[in-house]
């Protein structure tokens, strides 16, 4: 990416263009202007208040996640592997939405923790709670990394600029409004965002088809392309994972893709959660993830085709596409991680490419804003005020929440050049999953239905599962491991769930554990059913609202998706 500017690939970006981008800036800082006059308290700042209707959490929900994994992540797998890409959503997503807003919320919110840490202290006690505090502010900052790089790169393409000043300007930008309105200003503005780059995504979808020849144009270009049929049919997915298996390869998917990944990810992680969390009431709440699962099904459509779409027309991949599967650099200095940029290049006109950069900078500011205020919540409730100043007045950790959230945006703008050393940065992403989501999940779920598990299990599992997940990562990158693609994320999450459990048991059989009465809330067989309902009436009647059905439809709808394609 740093030659980019260099390698004759600029954005060629008129007035209009600029004028577009100028107006969504002033507009995305206004929203954080607003926002901050109806911060007057920690919880406004860190939760909103939680006082945000459902439609406003679910459309946060999934635009939260709409940053660099997703639009530029999942757009270069699409140029990389083709369709089996979908299994980030279809399996890699969906089902553990819909488990959150089912099992989950009801423990988080009728807790009314402030954060999954903390949920994690009530739980197993302040060894536990420091490791996932710490482990978790250090997975944000390097996500949030991996946001910026992509934002600036988009600057550095428009503008020419040196990619370290891209990433300063860029990151000013999300730390003014972040820092101004806390959560509130966040989540407005990722509802934003999400129509924006929807706006931005579709007509480059359409356009791109219609370029190609429509689908069985594509299917015909992709077919005759290095790659071949493999990347049309998104089982068994040999391409993605690297396992050259078809059994294994459906095994890597279902069990470190479906399961590990996946529901470490929506489960447990915060940046996710807190959105839910601001919501007014548990039924909102359940119901956030579940209205966020319905346009992520769709979401594939506008990230991945034009990917492939990209893959097949830009002249860039058409002469180096085989030199870049087999993990040589291209002549051009393009990776895969520019394939969206490219065809936005090739197929947009003055006026709709100012609204498409515009969707790329949306989705990238939603993501590293999403990491910023889960970061600043955690290292200041569950960091800095449980360890370091317990007894200080509110405003005192409102207004360390605002310098929290300006040293993260310091530290990420470090952690955004390790980034650029990715040619396919969801690879980069996922293998950060597997350190610290997998593991976390393996603790939660045992220890939500095994009042066994003790204290001591809780932190014991967690580090030695991080640790076996670096491990696996390492000796792949030695060559130790035959192991290679994503496959490589979906081994080392797969090691760290086993060893997470197996490590949790053993410890708990060899140490005490807490009392009943202390786990009421927080373990499922001893908290009564009536504390994990919600109110149906009044704003919560009606069978629309209903999370257990709303459930069902989305599950029906995915399951045909993976039938059809």
């Amino acid at each position: 990416m740093l030659v980019l500017a260099d390698a004759n690939l600029r954005l060629d970006a008129s007035a209009i263009d600029y004028i577009e981008l100028a107006f969504y800036f002033a507009l995305v800082l206004g929203i954080g202007y607003l926002a901050r006059r109806q911060v007057s308290s920690s919880l406004d700042f860190f939760l909103s208040g939680r006082s945000l209707p459902a439609w406003v959490t679910g459309l946060a929900f999934i635009s939260a996640n709409l940053g660099a994994v997703e639009v530029m992540g999942m757009s270069a797998n699409g140029a990389q592997y083709g369709l089996p890409t979908v299994h980030y959503f279809w399996i890699g997503a969906i089902p553990a939405m819909l488990f959150l807003g089912i099992v989950m919320m009801p423990f988080y919110y009728g807790s009314k923790v402030r954060s999954v840490p903390e949920f994690m202290r009530r739980r197993f006690g302040k060894p536990a709670h420091l490791v996932n505090g710490v482990s978790f502010a250090a997975a944000q900052i390097l996500i949030a990394g991996a946001n910026l790089f992509l934002l600036a790169s988009v600057v550095n393409l428009l503008l020419g600029w040196p990619l370290w000043v891209s990433i300063i300007v860029a990151a000013a930008i999300v730390l003014s409004y972040t820092a101004l309105g806390g959560l509130s200003a966040a989540i407005y503005n990722e509802v934003l965002q999400f129509f924006v780059i929807v706006i931005a995504l579709v007509p480059l979808t359409i356009i791109g088809l219609v370029k190609v020849g429509g689908w069985q144009g594509l299917v015909d270009k992709v077919t005759n392309s290095p790659g071949g049929s493999a990347q049309l049919h998104s089982w068994p997915g040999d391409n993605l994972t690297g396992f050259g298996n078809s059994l294994l390869s459906v095994l890597g998917i279902v069990f470190g893709l479906g399961f590990v990944l996946s529901f470490g990810y929506w489960t447990t992680n915060f940046v996710e959660v807190q959105r839910a969390m601001a919501s007014k009431s548990m039924s909102a709440a359940r119901r956030t993830p579940i209205i966020g699962a319905f346009p992520k099904m769709l979401v594939p459509f506008i990230v991945i085709i034009p990917g492939m779409i990209a893959a097949v027309t830009v002249s860039e991949y058409v002469k180096d596409k085989q030199v870049l599967l087999e993990g040589g650099t291209a002549e051009s200095g393009v990776t895969f991680n520019n394939a969206l940029l490219l065809l936005m290049r090739d197929l947009l006109p003055n006026g709709m490419l100012g609204i498409a950069i515009a969707g790329l900078l949306a989705s990238f500011m939603a993501g590293m804003a999403a990491n910023l205020s889960s970061f600043n919540t955690v290292f200041t409730y569950d960091i800095w005020q449980t360890y370091v100043k317990k007894d200080k007045p509110d405003h005192y950790y409102l207004n360390l929440g605002r310098v929290v959230t300006s040293l993260g945006t310091i530290a990420a703008i470090g952690t955004a050049f390790i980034a650029s050393n990715s040619g396919n940065i969801l690879n980069y992403l996922q293998d950060l999953f597997s350190f610290f989501n997998a593991p976390l999940f393996a603790t939660f779920i045992l220890g939500m239905f095994w009042k066994r598990m003790t204290p001591h299990a809780g932190w014991s599992g967690l580090v030695l599962g991080t640790a076996s997940a670096i491990t696996v990562w390492g000796l792949s990158q030695a060559g130790v491991l035959g192991l290679t693609g994503q496959g490589i994320s979906f081994v080392a999450a797969g090691t760290a769930f086993v060893v997470d459990i197996a490590v949790s048991v053993v410890v708990s059989l060899a140490t005490k554990p807490k009392p009943d009465e202390e786990l009421v809330g927080l373990v499922y067989s001893l908290t009564p059913k009536e504390t994990r309902r919600h109110d149906n009436t009044g704003e919560n009647a009606g069978w629309y609202r209903k999370p257990g059905l709303l459930a069902g439809i989305v599950l029906v709808l995915t399951i045909a998706l993976n039938i059809i394609f």
